[in-house]
């Protein structure tokens, strides 16, 4: 194992809470994660636009009262939009670019600005740039921020007097710094209180949404146990697939127990009369060997006999709770085929209505055993014809269909007041014709094990008797 696989499989999450808080968790530090730094480049943009507009007031104000003299000399008529601009080093800083040279305010003595010598910009043009390596006036390196507008100087109204000039607002980037860590230190710190809030408030509702789990493992715990019988039905409606399986779970196994402990006794009693035959054979001492032989072996047939019925019986009447589908149609021709051949003398036909990919959701021996002895109970009774029906039932979406599986036949039919009395364990509709009188009771005991329903009546088709099971949808 590799310490990759080792890792994960030692850090894996063992409880589904731990796995949801996990998830919400990490999904919760990303989002908040992407918010402050979405938020943080927002404000960091709205910033710079209001300190780009707060340096445009400064040198339109400027603009209004600059004025140049003959030798175009700056000259400021009008007192600086704001006192710092006359404190040197103040961090907000004046330069004018002109033809030949340029000016700066007082602000401007001391710190070594950006060099802004041929750097005039044409009539009406804007920038906005930053941040600027500037030396600060007590020598340490800083940074700065720099709006420019691109103006024309009218003079005395003469066109060649006009030319071009440009005037720079520079402000110290540390003011915008410090607002904008106090900005994110605000947003990281209610941000982190937001995330604590809404992993506890995640807390409290994976807790309240698992309780029907919760719920649900105490109820097995204490069937487990022998304290209840069954799961309760009263449960959110995402788990009711899960308990309505775990119930038929349990009545299922419940019912092969029960028949497991019928069968050994149902064994036992019958061989019961044979064993003490035996006995008080060899206990007599009256019986030669030749007689002592026969009677053995026709004890010990009766007895493999028994045996044999017994362990089909119990093989026939166990079922899969979840079984894949079986085709019926391939089935019922192969179990048809070979009853033609025994009942070849009397020429019966068997038809087939099936509806098209029907099927039978069990086990492959139960629909063996279900379609044998019905298409052989008819084949039996019937005159010249047999006709097999299978339809599905419809159910709810995610539920397997049901099943309505038929045989009609063209018999003489069963009167209602014997059907009971046929439906009997070793009970045989007509005493003169061979048989055993268990087919019918297999029949209803796999039935009853599929929780389905057996009919007998009139047939209306062919006149004789029709044998109906139906099978209920499947979870």
């Amino acid at each position: 194992m590799s310490s990759r696989q080792w890792l994960l499989k030692r850090w894996r999450p063992r409880s589904l809470q731990a796995r949801q808080l996990l998830a919400a968790s990490v999904g919760l530090v990303a989002f908040l994660a992407l918010a402050g730094y979405a938020l943080n480049a927002m404000f960091a943009d709205t910033a710079r636009a209001n300190l780009s507009e707060r340096l445009k007031n400064y040198a339109t104000a400027y603009a209004g009262g600059i004025d140049f003299t003959r030798d175009r000399s700056l000259y400021i008529r009008e007192q600086p939009p704001d006192p710092r601009f006359d404190v040197p080093g103040s961090g907000l800083y004046l330069q004018v670019v002109m033809p030949g040279g340029y000016g700066n305010s007082m602000s401007a003595e001391g710190p070594m600005l950006p060099d802004v010598s041929g750097h005039m910009l044409k009539p009406n043009e804007e920038v906005f740039e930053g941040p600027l390596p500037i030396i600060q006036i007590d020598g340490t390196p800083g940074e700065v921020y720099r709006y420019g507008m691109g103006l024309i100087w009218g003079g005395d109204g003469a066109p060649e007097a006009e030319f071009p000039y440009t005037i720079y607002v520079l402000e110290d980037s540390r003011a915008l710094g410090k607002q904008l860590r106090g900005f994110q230190g605000a947003v990281w710190f209610w941000l982190g209180v937001t995330g604590l809030i809404l992993l506890l408030l995640q807390t409290l509702v994976l807790q309240w949404s698992l309780r029907p789990l919760k719920r649900v493992i105490n109820e097995l715990t204490k069937v487990q146990r022998g304290e209840r019988e069954r799961m309760s039905e009263m449960h959110p409606r995402e788990l009711e697939p899960l308990t309505e399986s775990i119930n038929a779970f349990i009545e299922s196994e419940r019912e092969n127990l029960e028949r497991q402990r019928n069968t050994l006794a149902d064994l036992a009693h019958s061989l019961k009369t044979p064993l003490a035959v035996l006995r008080t054979q060899l206990d007599s001492g009256t019986s030669s060997d030749q007689e002592l032989r026969e009677e053995v072996s026709v004890q010990l047939q009766r007895m493999n006999n028994l045996v044999s019925y017994q362990l089909a019986r119990a093989a026939s009447s166990g079922h899969k709770l979840f079984s894949a589908p079986v085709p019926i149609e391939a089935s019922a021709e192969e179990i048809v085929r070979g009853l033609e051949k025994v009942y070849a003398t009397k020429g019966v036909l068997c038809e087939f209505d099936l509806a098209p990919g029907v099927n039978f959701y069990g086990e492959p021996g139960d629909l063996q055993e279900l379609l044998g002895n019905l298409l052989e109970n008819a084949f039996k009774w019937a005159n010249r014809r047999v006709l097999l029906t299978a339809k599905p039932i419809s159910s709810t979406p995610g539920r397997r269909a049901g099943l309505v599986l038929a045989v009609d036949d063209d018999g003489p039919g069963i009167a209602e007041d014997n059907i009971a009395k046929v439906l009997q364990r070793g009970v045989r509709g007509d005493e003169r014709v061979q048989g055993h009188g268990i087919g019918l009771s297999i029949v209803q005991d796999l039935i009853k094990a599929y929780r389905g329903e057996l009919q007998v009546k009139r047939s209306a088709e062919l006149g004789g008797a029709r044998f109906e099971v139906t099978l209920p949808p499947g979870i």
